[in-house]
């Protein structure tokens, strides 16, 4: 062979190479702001980043802690971030309310882990029996949960005590009751050798969803398929970290916030699946991040009638179904 065809024979190899190689695409960069600091209530979402989920679909994702010094809703409307968690309902529903154009694109909590705690033994095991007692709630409980509290169950505002985010009162009063985290309180309260009695609002009638996946509606309406594929990954992120091996997320969770132990992380996990936080109810005939319009619309009429938004708002703006209810990740 010559050396002009040895170089042709190559060059054409290089070309056949060339042209049977996959394209290369450039991952779609967003940017996900949570709502705490990294904790197993965000396991899903690490999951995904950790496993390479969000690369499968195209994603490649900055995720931002949320704390108490940080305002991820003010940054989603900004445009500072692609997407964000809503803690809860009234967030959606509070953008219509100021004409901000933000939407809630999924659900991942079908429950939301708000509960009430109590000494057992006290005979205050059940919402209705905690009518008319002292109870330590915070500030965003007073205009949140706490209404729907007074609507079903009639308590009042003179039961209300302050809550400080710190246990100390509970556990020297075997009277008190307080408000907490089904993921979080109870851990620390077992660690000090009390077991709460835990009163979930979710299994009382409370409607609201938590983890709510939010965006602009510019980003809807220009972009729904990166909307699409981010939440889909996210679902398979869940779905993994609940029923696999959670490690990888719990790896990365503990690297963002050491303050993070492996027993918290274990007993979060576990307090997910036992109360069906993630996957119950519409979530277990249409996959995680299921919403459904009758649930906001309950929601809704209950807090309206609390005065808490104008009976006449177009609520129906605080949500978008058009991403959800797919049976995403769903076992076959």
């Amino acid at each position: 062979m010559t050396m002009f065809a040895f170089r042709l024979a190559a060059a054409a190899a290089a070309l056949a190479a060339f042209l049977a190689a996959p394209p290369a695409f450039a991952l779609d960069q967003v940017t996900f702001g949570t709502d705490w600091k990294a904790e197993a209530e965000h396991g899903g979402f690490y999951q995904a980043l950790a496993t390479g989920i969000y690369e499968k679909h195209g994603i490649e994702v900055t995720l931002r802690q949320g704390g108490p010094q940080v305002n991820h809703a003010q940054l989603l409307a900004a445009g500072r971030l692609d997407f964000n968690i809503a803690s809860n309902s009234f967030i959606p529903l509070n953008f219509v309310k100021e004409g901000i154009p933000m939407v809630a694109v999924a659900a991942f909590f079908q429950k939301d882990p708000q509960a009430l705690l109590a000494h057992p033994g006290q005979g205050n095991d059940s919402l209705p029996a905690l009518k008319g007692k002292p109870i330590m709630i915070g500030n965003d409980t007073r205009v949140g949960s706490w209404l729907f509290l007074k609507a079903r169950f009639g308590y009042t505002d003179d039961q209300i005590r302050p809550y400080t985010f710190n246990i100390a009162p509970f556990l020297a009063d075997p009277k008190a009751i307080q408000q907490g985290y089904v993921t979080s309180e109870p851990f620390i309260m077992e660690s000090q050798g009390v077991k709460p009695v835990v009163m979930l609002l979710g299994d009382y009638g409370y409607t609201g969803y938590a983890a709510i996946i939010q965006t602009s509606k510019k980003l809807v309406a220009e972009k729904p398929d990166l909307v699409q594929r981010f939440i889909d990954a996210s679902i398979e992120g869940w779905y993994s970290y609940l029923y696999g091996d959670p490690a990888p997320a719990n790896a990365l969770i503990k690297k963002d916030n050491p303050e993070e132990s492996d027993a918290l992380l274990a007993f979060g996990h576990d307090k997910l699946k036992q109360y069906g936080i993630v996957d119950s109810g519409d979530a277990k005939t249409m996959g995680i991040g299921a919403m459904t319009e009758a649930r906001w619309a309950d929601f809704f009429k209950l807090m309206s009638s609390q005065g808490v938004y104008p009976a006449g708002m177009d609520w129906k703006q605080a949500f978008t179904l058009k991403f959800v209810d797919k049976k995403v990740g769903m076992a076959k």
